[in-house]
C-alpha cells in the first residue's frame, strides 16, 4: 500500500468535504470548506484541493501525452466556466504551471470563490454522468 503523507491525506479529506457539500447542492458549504482550507493551509492548500477535484473530473482514463479538450462556445462562457475548462485542461496535460497561473489570476481578480464553486459543481456533474 502506498504511503500517504499527512498533507496528502488532508487534501483528500478536504476534497471529500467539498464534494459532499456539492453533492447536496450546498454552495455555501462548498465555499466554507474552501475557506477553512485557506485559513489552515493558505491558497496553496486550496490549490491542492482544486487540483484534486480536477483529477477526479479527468479520472484514470486520461490518455498519455498532450490532451486537446473540446469545449464548444467556451469563449462566450462566463469567467468561472472558462476558468474550469482551462484548469481541467491544465490538469489533463500535466501542466501544473498553467494550473497555478490560472489559480493565481482568479485569486487576483477576486473571482476564485466563484471558480472553485463551479469546479466543485462540474466535478459532481461529471461523477453523476459516469454513474448514470
Amino acid at each position: 500500500m502506498p504511503h500517504v503523507t499527512d498533507e496528502a491525506q488532508q487534501t483528500l479529506d478536504d476534497a471529500t468535504a467539498v464534494l459532499r457539500s456539492a453533492l447536496v447542492g450546498d454552495g455555501d458549504a462548498v465555499v466554507g470548506a474552501f475557506d477553512a482550507v485557506v485559513d489552515r493551509a493558505g491558497l496553496a492548500g486550496a490549490y491542492g484541493v482544486a487540483w484534486c477535484l480536477a483529477g477526479t473530473m479527468v479520472g484514470d482514463a486520461a490518455p498519455a501525452g498532450a490532451c486537446a479538450l473540446d469545449f464548444p462556445g467556451i469563449d462566450q462562457a462566463d469567467y468561472d466556466t472558462r476558468w474550469v475548462a482551462r484548469f481541467v485542461s491544465a490538469y489533463a496535460n500535466h501542466d501544473a504551471d498553467t494550473g497555478e497561473a490560472l489559480f493565481g489570476a482568479a485569486a487576483a481578480d477576486g473571482l476564485l470563490p466563484d471558480c472553485l464553486l463551479t469546479l466543485a459543481g462540474s466535478t459532481v456533474a461529471t461523477l453523476r454522468s459516469r454513474a448514470g
